[in-house]
């Protein structure tokens, strides 16, 4: 059963953190600062007050603009502050506590480094070097997974991209592989243990093809692919499977 209290509780925490998530998103890329100086428009610079700054309904509110230039408003930020809202809800809805809290940040930020991935091909070492920590330490509370376990899908994920990525630049002469897409899977490994990595990449291998057919993105060879993107993705379902499989 949910418990009503903690998932409302993390609804809110999460609509949230998304703003911020969706304002780091949408300027460290571009070597803007989200933490200096407080929030303002994108387009005229105006300083947002205190009623533009209510995740998801300011924005209803103003009907998707700023109320001083009408300049629209990302729809990104409602999005992710949505998206950041449900994983709140319910990971704490169900698992109310030091587990629900850490599936709720697993969430989170595989959720940004989706993004990121998806719009710019870019999974920065500052949330995937703290996503492996968080694996090894807070993950302990969250999944039923040994700690030798972790340590070893931590080390086989990020080696075995590792090892493709120097593979394929060995023999076709230029990259092929980031290595923000191992630092990922190492991550992942931490959170999961070594058992989740073979569902995690058939998942996202599957996932990562069908969406790109979808979407016209893969149109060559050498079209480039957001693994990290289908690899964030392809967490919760690998997981579900390999529970599954173990009862």
């Amino acid at each position: 059963m949910i418990d009503p209290l903690a998932a409302s509780a993390g609804v809110v925490a999460g609509a949230i953190a998304g703003s911020f998530l969706a304002t780091l998103i949408l300027r460290w890329p571009a070597g803007r600062s989200v933490a200096r100086g407080r929030s303002c428009c994108d387009e005229c610079g105006r300083t947002l007050a205190a009623r533009d700054l209510i995740p998801m309904l300011s924005a209803v509110a103003s009907g998707g603009r700023c109320r001083t230039c009408g300049a629209a408003i990302h729809p990104l930020h409602g999005r992710v502050e949505a998206g950041c809202a449900i994983i709140g809800g319910l990971a704490l809805g169900f698992a109310p506590g030091v587990a629900g809290m850490g599936w709720t940040l697993l969430g989170w930020i595989l959720l940004t480094l989706a993004l990121l991935d998806w719009r710019h091909y870019w999974l920065p070492d500052a949330l995937t070097l703290p996503l492996a920590f968080l694996g090894l330490t807070l993950g302990l509370w969250t999944t039923s997974v040994a700690l030798s376990d972790r340590i070893i899908g931590a080390a086989a994920g990020y080696g075995l991209l590792l090892s493709i990525s120097v593979a394929y630049r060995m023999v076709r002469g230029r990259e092929g592989l980031g290595l923000g897409d191992a630092k990922l899977l190492g991550a992942l490994g931490a959170w999961l243990g070594w058992q989740a990595l073979p569902f995690i990449l058939l998942i996202a291998s599957g996932t990562g093809l069908a969406v790109m057919l979808l979407t016209g993105r893969a149109r060559s060879a050498t079209t480039r692919v957001p693994l990290g993107t289908f690899l964030a993705v392809a967490a919760l379902p690998a997981w579900a499977t390999l529970s599954a499989l173990m009862r």
